[in-house]
């Protein structure tokens, strides 16, 4: 078995070692101390920060391939390699809105590497949602919530539905006989958004939620999440207060789980510093909701059956000005929510690490901790990153 030893500063979920070590053996993590406090041979420091691998819970592609078009495996892994080489060592493959024989191939190519361990799970985002809040989900697929075709993507999913993005003002949406039923008496998470929603039938879908989760028995979550607070739904007004204030009360009172794309686009980092203070850490997941384009020049990019074209780093639909998916890696987001958000680095990794694996339900991963998974970014004092490890091995 493999042994590797790691010296240097060490994020765990409360707290900084600022001269630690990191024993590896194997896959796991056998042993983390102060370095005062270790017993073998102590190599010398690296100078570098030791951060747990990240999980990108929503996240449409990268590296100039996308999930929702990957018709092979071998394409939907150029997207997962982009972003495992830039610390995201668990990541979710989404889908977006297209037909139903489309979303089953895609479900299938997928659940093919989760199978391997390449990705943790897959989101759909749609087809059930809002035509008024659609953004960058082509409208001439949306269509009603319908549980029969969730019970047949979670089967062809082979266990790996993580969640799916579905408006709350829809007919059958939750309640009996509901996708929200059908999703987590499968193994899966509602996630609420891409909504033009009033503030009761928000608040409805979220208590209904909970309730549902209470008398289920999943890995998952078991919360329901918001996909990508604020974008793609009805603004806060004081006097249309659309869902948006229900789902941060929500969140405030440990029911759903927030998303935030916090890469300086989506976002103001002030506002998600904001929205930390408010519900706290363990009420918000940090996501990238990337597309083809991350890590990838300016140009023109496709995000299911939409043409997006990149300027700038912003993606946007080729027909019109929705945003179309973000282009940043997880750690830039744990970037920009520490240098222009005022986060403290252990709470914006936590929220891009710990955060993601409470949600898959996979106490494996997230932390750098003794007995789990050996993911570990090494990053320099601005975190950029000087080398991934994931399962125990370097990331080429």
């Amino acid at each position: 078995m493999d042994s590797q030893v790691m010296r240097g500063r060490i994020v765990l979920k409360d707290s900084i070692i600022e001269d630690g070590v990191i024993t590896v053996e194997g896959q796991f993590i056998s042993h983390i101390c102060p370095a005062s406090d270790f017993l073998g041979e102590l190599p010398q420091s690296s100078g570098s920060t030791f951060l747990p691998g990240l999980v990108d819970v929503h996240c449409h592609g990268g590296g100039g391939e996308s999930f929702p078009n990957a018709t092979t495996p071998e394409a939907a892994m150029q997207a997962v390699m982009e972003h495992r080489r830039h610390g995201t060592t668990s990541l979710v493959a989404s889908c977006v809105t297209a037909d139903a024989d489309t979303l089953k191939a895609r479900a299938r190519t997928l659940a093919s590497l989760a199978e391997k361990d390449e990705i943790a799970g897959i989101h759909f985002e749609g087809p059930f949602v809002s035509h008024a809040r659609c953004g960058a989900q082509d409208p001439t697929y949306i269509v009603d919530p319908d549980p029969d075709l969730t019970r047949e993507l979670i089967d062809e999913c082979k266990g790996y539905a993580l969640s799916m993005t579905l408006a709350p003002e829809k007919l059958r949406a939750f309640g009996e006989g509901s996708v929200a039923e059908a999703l987590i008496d499968g193994g899966a998470i509602p996630s609420w958004g891409h909504t033009d929603s009033n503030s009761t039938f928000a608040r409805q879908a979220l208590e209904y939620s909970r309730e549902h989760f209470a008398d289920s028995s999943t890995a998952r979550g078991p919360r329901a999440t918001i996909t990508h607070l604020f974008n793609g739904m009805r603004p806060l007004h004081h006097r249309d207060t659309g869902p948006i204030a229900e789902f941060l009360s929500d969140a405030a009172r440990g029911g759903a789980v927030a998303e935030l794309i916090c890469d300086n686009v989506h976002v103001d980092p002030l506002l998600v510093r904001d929205v930390y203070e408010l519900v706290g850490r363990d009420h918000v997941v940090l996501i990238t909701d990337a597309m083809a384009a991350a890590g990838m020049p300016d140009g023109s990019y496709t995000l299911g059956p939409q043409d997006v074209v990149v300027r700038d780093g912003i993606a946007r639909l080729a027909q019109g000005d929705s945003i179309a998916g973000g282009t940043a890696h997880l750690l830039d987001c744990v970037r920009v929510a520490t240098t222009l958000g005022g986060i403290p680095l252990v709470d914006a990794v936590y929220m891009a690490s710990a955060q993601g694996a409470k949600i898959l339900g996979d106490p494996r991963v997230g932390s750098l901790e003794a007995g789990k998974f050996a993911d570990i970014i090494e990053v320099d004092s601005e975190l950029n990153v000087r080398r991934v490890v994931r399962r125990g091995t370097v990331v080429e």
